[in-house]
């Protein structure tokens, strides 16, 4: 079975965490509110690595939405 995530994927999470653990991660720009939430700099770090193209699954929403669009088709 192969990874979900690439290990580049997997750095970029680190980062963000790094980052908010010092205080440095906003969400948005710079001058965004300073982000607090583990799971919001864990969807910052995948974010940064889907936006670079790393190996990342779709987000939850796309693959509802896919998913429906194909249950569509097939009526």
């Amino acid at each position: 079975m192969a990874r979900k995530y690439s290990k580049a994927a997997g750095r970029k999470v680190k980062k963000a965490l790094h980052e908010m653990q010092e205080c440095k991660l906003h969400s948005g720009s710079k001058k965004g509110p300073k982000v607090k939430s583990r799971k919001q700099a864990i969807a910052i770090g995948l974010s940064e690595a889907r936006a670079e193209g790393k190996k990342v699954p779709a987000k939850r929403a796309a693959k509802k939405k896919a998913a429906r669009k194909k249950a569509k088709k097939t009526r």
